[in-house]
């Protein structure tokens, strides 16, 4: 027999499976020698009363009744001679589009344009050394994508789209934690997700698949209205019977060689904002109160959102206990984004703090057609680096300076290591995102006390908070609406935004290729 229950267990006893147990049979009503093993199903982490305790809700087997974790490795086929089916893209959309082939017998072919996740953290330690961009392999490009080095957060709304609990079982196969498959707000870590992404390469190969680094695709193989592969800067071709394109949100001349195709794409909203940086123990103690110092409770996180003249300002990739660092792809552009190691436990805590932009707030652009958001983007990048061209140095501004239109006098230390300089930040964003940022302070600064300070720092600008271009698709089919065999997915081509709903939204597109 299996039974739920839900018990509170008290953040001193986190790891006393035993303590689990025997509250387990007391909220049962059945006896604790009678259960055979019990699977913790969620567990959420409440620090609002004076009570701090993990909400947890369990799975008792008795009688003949045991519980037994799948093993996906038995699901994938050898596919050596297999079907090729080529996968544009090394991230999450990519890789578990990969890993269901496989479990279908056909073979994944991955092209990235970046490198190894090995070689490239190397590239991104050059960054700092030299303050030159790898164009191809750094904060956004190369394997395991953008979300291998801003946290590998494992947060999704999109439960309709899929089996959530799918991805994260794949993830703990391949070396993650197994409280992720728990945790109500999981997150793998910036230390952790290399070494799991070169797990999951190394499945692929194993079983097959082939990867191609240092691969860039500049064109597509087109039999009248059907893909037949994409050949790259070299001139090689790749052929299969179906291409998914699943590149991320800043693979801009993807969109470009598309364009020249004639393939159909559509503008698509984006949010642009800042950073905002708090001290990590100001915001456990503006979240937890009194609790803050109780030792053995998460390092705090928020979420906040408000509608300020009819749009909305919400934070973006909140990353507690972590740090800020240069996402930009080219050299000439600067770019934010956020990450955090395993045990968030660095001295700051920081969140995108974004207003969405759409086409009616830029009107000047349209004459960019369907790439007038993205020349928006590209315009407030240039802005931001031209601000003092002091390499990878970003714009910083005191927060409160910035609800008062102020330039700040000092910027005190940040977490953002090429460094930052004093610059009006209300004055390089435009005004419909500037004077809503700052009304959006006041609001959130009512909800958490404390949240508006001279403590906190602006630093910008955060622009790739997701595509600005949707590859437009059947709802069906997946399919792109004009190109038969083309699978566009997950971030780049604005289907998704975060690791699991791209890692999904890649299940899903292979799905409807198995199907087909």
């Amino acid at each position: 027999m299996i039974k739920e229950v839900d018990i509170d267990i008290p953040v001193t006893s986190v790891a006393d499976m035993d303590y689990y147990k025997t509250c387990a049979a007391a909220a049962a009503g059945i006896r604790r020698e009678t259960i055979n093993n019990m699977h913790i199903l969620r567990r959420s982490f409440d620090a609002r009363g004076k009570k701090v305790v993990f909400h947890t809700k369990i799975s008792l087997y008795t009688g003949s009744s045991y519980y037994t974790p799948t093993n996906i490795f038995d699901t994938y086929k050898d596919v050596r001679n297999a079907p090729p089916v080529i996968i544009v893209g090394a991230g999450p959309a990519g890789l578990f589009a990969a890993l269901k082939l496989l479990s279908a017998g056909l073979k994944p072919i991955i092209l990235d344009r970046g490198k190894d996740v090995g070689k490239r953290k190397i590239d991104i330690a050059n960054l700092y050394k030299t303050g030159n961009i790898n164009n191809n392999s750094n904060y956004c490009y190369g394997e395991g994508g953008a979300g291998t080095f801003s946290d590998g957060k494992l947060f999704t709304r999109s439960t309709k789209r899929g089996n959530i609990d799918d991805v994260l079982q794949t993830f703990v196969a391949h070396g993650a934690d197994e409280n992720i498959l728990i945790d109500t707000h999981a997150h793998i870590g910036s230390d952790k997700l290399p070494q799991i992404i070169k797990n999951i390469r190394n499945t692929i190969i194993t079983h097959g698949g082939n990867y191609y680094f240092d691969t860039c695709v500049n064109d597509v193989l087109l039999d009248d209205d059907k893909i037949i592969g994409v050949s790259d800067i070299n001139g090689t071709k790749y052929e299969g019977i179906a291409v998914i394109l699943a590149t991320g949100h800043s693979a801009k001349d993807i969109f470009q060689m598309l364009n020249r195709h004639n393939i159909i794409l559509e503008v698509k909203d984006f949010a642009i904002g800042v950073r905002l940086e708090h001290p990590r123990e100001l915001i456990n103690k503006i979240q937890y109160h009194s609790n803050a110092d109780i030792p053995g409770i998460p390092t705090a996180s928020y979420n906040v959102v408000t509608q300020i003249d009819g749009k909305g300002v919400f934070s973006f990739c909140m990353c507690p206990g972590g740090m800020i660092v240069p996402s930009m792809t080219e050299n000439g552009s600067l770019v934010v984004n956020g990450m955090s190691n395993s045990k968030r436990n660095m001295p700051f805590s920081n969140a995108g703090i974004v207003v969405p932009v759409t086409a009616s707030d830029i009107p000047q652009y349209s004459k960019y057609g369907v790439f007038q958001n993205m020349a928006f983007q590209e315009e407030i990048e240039k802005l931001f680096y031209n601000a003092q061209n002091h390499n990878l140095a970003a714009p910083a501004q005191i927060m409160t300076d910035f609800v008062n239109s102020k330039l700040s006098r000092q910027i005190y230390e940040t977490s953002y290591l090429p460094g930052v300089f004093s610059a009006p930040i209300h004055k390089l964003l435009p005004d419909f995102i500037v004077k809503r940022m700052q009304k959006a302070f006041i609001a959130f600064n009512n909800k958490m006390k404390g949240f508006l300070t001279d403590e906190a720092t602006l630093i910008g600008v955060e622009s790739r908070t997701s595509s600005t271009i949707r590859i437009p698709r059947n709802n069906q089919t997946l399919e792109h609406v004009k190109i038969k065999r083309l699978f566009p997915c997950g971030e780049g081509a604005g289907y998704a935004g975060g690791i699991v709903s791209s890692a999904i939204d890649g299940i899903n597109a292979a799905t409807k290729i198995i199907e087909q």
